[in-house]
């Protein structure tokens, strides 16, 4: 109501404005014509007549009526030079301020809840260089007054920044209509003041904040490249420390658009994935469901089994899955490639300078006008006392450590409720091992919903896992060939015996060694960059696990292409990497996917939203697969179709997931999903189903009502 009341005032006020011939009055041969008489006005009254003057100036602008320009000559016949300067300058940003207020009261929120995302990359410009942005285009009097005061108030910029910046901004214009106002008997038209000449110096004016900001950055820029001498030609365009698949993907990219480019590994080319994280973890989870499958074969109609096997071989089996991809990041694949891989520890000598100590003894130093440094993360150990002395693997090392083994670990205990450590528990359990996962926390998978966490917990209490929640480790503890772990729970302490500790408490990015330190570059869990990868040097970049803010692999591999392109080509154009969506899997059984917002999030950055749920066990082809546990969860702009984010808890949650995450990278709604023809009898089609229940819950019944008495009276 309050809005309406001043649209129908704005709309009476400019009405007015026209119905009382008040636009007649701004006429460059009207202002001319009365000037004598204003000259006598200001005479008896010159309080007076300054004061009105203002505020129809103000009125004026803030309505965005045409006129604006002539009261502006019309200021320099009046007052002068001088006090028409004061009077206008403050006149017009008032007056420009209030249409902006004007416009964010009405429209900026309704604009928001609509094209908020699209707006986005617009919105984190203007929170961080709207000033820049509003000051250029006041210096440009080309853009036109009005259209700038109602837009900007559609952004997040500050109104007291909008204020001082269009003060200062509209100062130089000001100076120029005001002065040609005092000459005002020498003008005949507007083309007499606003000429080609004059509107192409404006231009170069609006230029210069942009020369402006360019040497600020080339100051910086030599501020920290000061201590350091820049070589004169460069071996390479791009050196990347790390062949995982941050490393492995920039430097691919970089080789492709045909820039000469060293990869530097220390280790085992294909970094952490392929040899000990995602491919044998995932070689490891596929025997242990086999035989969970084999030991409840009569849930598909079959005689129950003890499956049997040597677990020597499971791990062959592993070794030998990790052998068949290595291939595909082997030093031979990338060297026809066009990318010079050397085996080395590499560490930073300068900005542009890496010296390389080759594992057969050798050691080169290359400059190279770019670095990618793409070091990865290892395993975080948790300073227990007693740990070192009782032993523990970590998920880089049980897989060599426990190929020999015959049989899994009888008693195994895993420090670590996430992804990592349940994927390990559950694995380890379905092979015979008893199980105790250690978790600090209140549930296990903190970062999903209570709900996910639950079905989780359940999940692996299901196959065997003693799961203790809020159990806190204390330390370890040997008696001869027997070991301990001391947990603390509601201040109770208890000894858990184990033969085999395994820490899964996370990973930390590798950030020693590197010279990070020797040239200052900032660290902190992670090494800090801005939105382009660019560390403290805009010449060294970071991707993947030592980057953050997610240590996945497909997320390294997507930092790795903005890394690369900003690294070769960012003189021109550089890019600010995208994280709006990023899915991800936990590979427990069933499996837990997400993408976007869960409800846990969306409460915390107070996003409104509203659920709508499908369990799997309706699904026909779950049904027959043995599959029906779990549920899809979808969060949606209220009233919209507007996906904000997906969990999926089912079978090949993973696979399913990725139809939902295209459908937020390119802003596809449940009506599209709703609309797509999936096939009969997949697992695929709980996406659509559940877009189905979105549908219903959003039935518009009054319409149905109206439909329905059409068809009555169809019927006759």
């Amino acid at each position: 109501m309050k809005k309406l009341i001043l649209v129908l005032i704005i709309i009476a006020v400019a009405v007015s404005f026209f119905a009382f011939d008040i636009d007649q009055l701004l006429t460059l041969d009207n202002i001319k014509s009365s000037q004598a008489e204003f000259e006598q006005l200001k005479a008896d009254s010159p309080v007076m007549v300054s004061f009105i003057f203002f505020a129809f100036y103000v009125v004026v602008t803030a309505l965005s009526l045409p006129g604006a320009v002539l009261m502006t000559l019309a200021a320099g016949a009046l007052f002068g030079l001088a006090w028409g300067l004061v009077l206008v300058s403050f006149a017009s940003t008032i007056g420009a301020t209030l249409a902006f207020l004007v416009s964010r009261y009405l429209f900026k929120e309704s604009v928001q809840n609509r094209f908020g995302d699209r707006l986005a990359a617009i919105n984190e410009g203007v929170k961080s260089e709207g000033a820049f942005y509003l000051f250029t285009l006041r210096l440009v009097p080309i853009f036109p007054f009005f259209l700038i005061n109602i837009l900007m108030g559609l952004t997040p910029i500050r109104t007291f920044t909008y204020y001082w910046v269009s003060q200062v901004g509209m100062l130089a214009g000001t100076v120029v209509y005001t002065n040609a106002g005092t000459q005002l008997g020498n003008i005949e038209s507007l083309g007499d003041i606003v000429s080609l000449p004059l509107l192409f110096s404006f231009a170069l004016l609006g230029i210069f904040p942009l020369l402006a900001k360019k040497i600020t950055e080339w100051l910086k820029k030599r501020k920290v490249y000061a201590a350091w001498q820049k070589p004169k030609s460069f071996d390479r365009n791009l050196i990347v420390i790390g062949a995982g698949a941050a490393g492995l993907v920039s430097s691919y990219i970089a080789a492709a658009v045909k820039a000469k480019v060293t990869l530097v590994e220390a280790h085992k080319m294909g970094g952490d994935c392929l040899n000990y994280g995602c491919v044998p973890s995932k070689a490891f989870i596929k025997s242990a469901k086999l035989v969970h499958h084999l030991r409840n074969g009569e849930h598909y109609g079959l005689e129950g089994a003890e499956a049997k096997f040597r677990f020597s071989k499971v791990m062959a089996r592993i070794h030998k899955v990790i052998a068949t991809v290595e291939p595909h990041d082997s030093v031979e694949r990338y060297t026809g490639l066009g990318v010079e891989v050397l085996q080395g520890y590499a560490t930073l000598i300068d900005p542009w300078t890496v010296e390389i100590q080759l594992n057969d003894g050798d050691k080169i130093k290359l400059t190279s006008r770019a670095i990618i440094i793409a070091a990865g993360a290892e395993p975080f150990v948790p300073p227990l006392p007693g740990i070192e002395d009782s032993g523990f693997l970590t998920s880089d090392t049980l897989w060599d450590e426990l190929a020999d083994y015959e049989e899994p670990p009888k008693k195994l205990v895993i420090l670590g409720g996430g992804p990592i450590g349940c994927e390990l528990s559950q694995s380890f359990a379905r092979l015979g091992s008893a199980v105790f996962q250690i978790e600090r926390g209140s549930r296990i998978m903190g970062r999903e919903d209570e709900d996910v966490s639950a079905f989780a917990k359940a999940s692996l209490e299901q196959d065997g896992v003693r799961v203790l929640t809020g159990h806190s480790a204390l330390r370890c503890e040997r008696d001869g060939e027997e070991k301990f772990i001391v947990v603390e729970h509601e201040g109770k302490e208890k000894k858990l015996t184990y033969d085999v500790l395994i820490c899964a408490v996370g990973r930390s990015a590798r950030l020693k060694g590197y010279g990070l330190e020797k040239l200052g570059i900032p660290t902190e869990r992670t090494v800090v960059t801005n939105d382009y990868l660019e560390t403290l040097y805009p010449n060294i970049f970071a991707a993947g696990d030592i980057a953050g803010p997610y240590q996945f692999t497909h997320v390294a591999g997507h930092q790795a292409w903005y890394a690369a392109v900003n690294s070769l080509f960012g003189e021109w154009k550089k890019f600010k990497v995208d994280y709006s969506v990023i899915p991800w899997t936990t590979f427990i059984d069933p499996e837990v996917a997400r993408v976007g917002l869960n409800e846990q999030e969306a409460g915390e950055k107070g996003v409104d939203y509203e659920i709508t749920r499908f369990d799997i066990g309706e699904l026909d082809r779950a049904i027959a697969d043995g599959a029906d546990r779990g549920f899809i969860k979808v969060l949606t702009k209220p009233g919209k179709d507007k996906i904000l984010g997906v969990t999926i808890v089912g079978e090949h949650g993973g696979d399913l997931l990725a139809e939902f995450v295209l459908a937020m990278k390119h802003g596809l709604g449940l009506n599209k999903i709703l609309g797509t023809i999936h096939t009969y009898p997949t697992l695929a089609e709980s996406n659509k189903y559940v877009a189905g229940e979105w549908k219903r819950a959003h039935t518009p019944e009054k319409l149905l009502v109206w439909i329905e008495r059409y068809h009555n009276w169809k019927r006759g």
